[in-house]
């Protein structure tokens, strides 16, 4: 089971991306501030949950957060500032959304930078150990599935209503045939050479 809190002592605000290692669209990052008032026993890290619990998390997390914000960084960010310092800055960017001030940040993985001289801890795997990194990571991902489906729309050669960006044999087959698309990281080995 998720632990609810880190500390007793702090508003806590639990960050997490996606998109780090897809080869087109945005990174998205997401940062969630819950009570102990939420309670959800599916709420684990977006990885292990499958689209129809997530989408029905996204709107239970939605109504149940004290504070949540969802923030993308483009793939010209990316490739100007590499994919680690964009994904951090996406997550500064949601917490920057948030109405309410955090007073400790639960970050998931192993790198962070400061942000605004609130103190962070960075967790390894942080997505299914704490129910506010969880809950980003929920909200994080829908937004950027939902985004790289609509994207298919005016590129469906490259299969992203399925791989999200990915790199699977789809897409770099579409990448060997039809080059890269304006989403496409120009930083990343897209391997179509």
């Amino acid at each position: 089971m998720l632990l609810s809190i880190y500390s007793e002592n702090y508003i806590e605000a639990g960050t997490d991306e996606v998109g780090r290692g897809c080869l087109c669209g945005p990174v998205v990052a997401a940062a969630v501030i819950i009570d102990d008032k939420f309670s959800n026993q599916l709420v684990n890290d977006s990885k292990k949950l499958n689209l129809k619990t997530r989408t029905d998390l996204d709107l239970y997390i939605k109504e149940n957060a004290v504070d949540f914000a969802i923030a993308e960084l483009s793939p010209e960010f990316i490739d100007q500032h590499n994919i680690l310092n964009a994904s951090i800055h996406a997550m500064h960017l949601a917490l920057d959304q948030l109405k309410i001030r955090p007073e400790l940040i639960l970050v998931d993985g192993n790198k962070f930078h400061p942000y605004n001289f609130i103190p962070h801890h960075c967790i390894i795997k942080g997505d299914s150990k704490f129910l506010s990194i969880a809950a980003a990571s929920i909200l994080a991902k829908n937004y950027r599935d939902d985004l790289m489906i609509k994207l298919h729309e005016e590129f469906p050669e490259y299969g992203w209503n399925k791989n999200v960006g990915y790199a699977t044999k789809q897409h770099r087959e579409a990448l060997k045939k039809f080059g890269p698309t304006i989403h496409h990281r120009k930083s990343f080995r897209l391997e179509y050479d």
